[in-house]
This record gives structure tokens, C-alpha cells and sequence, in this order.
């Protein structure tokens, strides 16, 4: 729960630091510019309000890990994707998205500090303890950081911390490690087809090549 905190603030960070100008720049999610991104941020942290205050008492059926799905990549032509277009671009002004998000995100972020870990919680008909549930976030932070940061090579990353968790759990996803030659950044990247790998590292890969990108949902 720590980590979510931690990875969630650094986040909230990054977007609150952006020039206003670089909210037009493309992001590293298909077919969203910054502000795409930043929009469904604000959305993030009304999921996790929501999940926080909805309770179950059935025994959990995922974990940390098993509540990421393996999805189709996203080619940016989803419905929800172009409604959050749509919506970021309604907000009219970078002041604005970074308003709301600091509001509704640190509220996110106290609900989360607040919660009793092994609480039971309910979200998209599935149950997950509280620090499950919190911990599954660590991935969706730090690959948006990840994201944020594309276009901004001088940016602060995500804490080194949830990037090797994150890589952690995709591994597990992926029933295979990566190569210790790569960075956990680079693990990410190119696991989550964010990046193509190098010939190079194609090569390191070996058969886990042939199971990527790993797209979640």
C-alpha cells in the first residue's frame, strides 16, 4: 500500500510540474496526447474512490497480479478511448486538468491511506482485498508515468522501486523473466509494446518475444 502511495505521488508530481504547452504533445498511449493522459488519470482516481467505498463480503477471486487481464492492443479507436479525447479537450486548459486532478487524486490518495488492507472490495465483478487491489495500481502508476514522460527524456521517472515491482508482476503475467541485461524501464516498455525491441534484445528475449507485448485491461 506504501508503494501505491509512493508511485501515485510521484505521478501527480510529474503532471502538476508539466509545462502547460507540453500537455499537446503525444504521449506514450496510442492515439492520446498528454492531456488524454492526464484526463484518464482523473477518471483512475475516481475508479479508485469508487472501489474503496464499495465493499464486498465474498471471499477475493484475484490478486495484485491475476486482476490485469490480457487484452488486444489498443489501436486508439475504442469507443472509451475517443471519449476521453473528447473530454480532455472539453476541459479547454492544462490549469484545469491539472486542477482536477490534484484534487480528485489526492482525495484518492487519502481514501487509499485510510483504507484497512484487508478490507474486501468489489470492481468490475471482481473481489480483491484492499491491498490487492491498491498494489494492482502500482502497475497502471508507473507504466502511465512511464507514458507522461515519453516525449521528456530529462523528466523524473517513476520511483526505481514500483518500476521493478511493476516488472515483477508483468513477468509473472508473462509466466517467463526478462533478460537481467534490461533495465526494469526498458522491461516495461518493450513487455507492454510501448517500444519495439532492438534486434538485440530480441535475441536476449528468446521465446518470451514470441508472447509480447503484453497488452493489459
Amino acid at each position: 500500500m506504501d508503494l501505491f502511495s509512493r508511485s501515485w505521488a510521484a505521478l501527480r508530481t510529474a503532471v502538476a510540474e508539466l509545462p502547460d504547452r507540453d500537455f499537446e504533445r503525444p504521449s506514450g498511449c496510442t492515439g492520446w496526447l498528454v492531456r488524454d493522459l492526464v484526463c484518464h488519470l482523473i477518471i483512475d482516481a475516481q475508479d479508485v474512490l469508487i472501489t474503496l467505498v464499495t465493499p464486498s463480503d465474498e471471499e477475493p477471486t484475484r490478486d495484485a497480479v491475476t486482476y490485469w487481464n490480457i487484452i488486444e492492443p489498443p489501436t486508439g479507436d475504442d469507443p472509451l478511448d475517443a471519449l476521453i479525447v473528447r473530454l480532455a479537450a472539453a476541459y479547454g486548459h492544462p490549469a484545469l486538468l491539472k486542477f482536477h486532478l490534484d484534487d480528485v487524486g489526492s482525495a484518492a490518495g487519502r481514501a487509499a491511506e485510510l483504507a484497512h488492507p484487508h478490507a474486501r472490495v468489489s470492481t468490475k465483478d471482481q473481489v480483491l482485498t484492499v491491498a490487492d487491489y491498491l498494489h494492482a495500481y502500482v502497475m497502471e502508476w508507473t507504466l502511465h508515468h512511464l507514458d507522461l514522460i515519453m516525449d521528456f527524456p530529462d523528466a523524473a521517472e517513476p520511483p526505481a522501486e514500483a518500476m521493478a515491482e511493476a516488472r515483477a508482476m508483468l513477468e509473472k503475467l508473462a509466466g517467463a523473466p526478462f533478460p537481467e541485461t534490461m533495465s526494469d524501464r526498458d522491461a516495461l516498455l518493450v513487455g507492454t509494446g510501448r517500444r519495439r525491441p532492438a534486434p538485440a534484445e530480441e535475441t536476449e528475449l528468446g521465446d518470451l518475444a514470441t508472447k509480447l507485448p503484453l497488452a493489459l485491461g
